[in-house]
């Protein structure tokens, strides 16, 4: 609310600093029913003591692209069309598994708010190492 330093009082830096950490909050709460990308902080344990940072962006490409990764728990599959919403509903009464996101050649992320150029070398790491051939 300053348009110069001039007019910056300690209850406008105060107001600001309180608006920063309620968007922090209010992102952590968007994460907390989550089972798998609930937080991108790893404490560490008692053989590795460093804390560690990793990307949400990260999680979520290694859980796509990773082979040995059984279905993902926070990514859900969402029917579209009429085969799609049939084989929905045979799922209550039948074993019908749902298609791995990893599966399928071609993989479109979308992250609003867009990506920085050290994310996009990443995500291509990623899907050279675990799989090749996808795009």
């Amino acid at each position: 609310g300053c348009d110069s330093s001039l007019n910056l009082t300690s209850q406008k830096a105060a107001d600001a600093v309180d608006n920063i950490f309620r968007s922090l909050r209010d992102i952590a709460r968007a994460r907390m029913h989550m089972k798998q990308f609930n937080s991108i902080h790893n404490p560490g344990s008692n053989t590795h003591q460093a804390a560690s940072y990793k990307p949400l962006l990260k999680q979520i490409v290694e859980e796509i692209c990773n082979p040995d990764r059984p279905d993902p728990l926070d990514i859900e599959h969402m029917s579209s069309g009429l085969t799609d919403l049939l084989k929905t509903g045979f799922s209550m009464f039948m074993k019908v598994n749902r298609p791995h996101p990893g599966d399928h050649p071609l993989l479109i992320i979308f992250m609003v708010g867009g990506v920085t150029v050290s994310e996009v070398k990443m995500v291509k790491d990623l899907v050279a190492t675990y799989k090749p051939g996808t795009q």
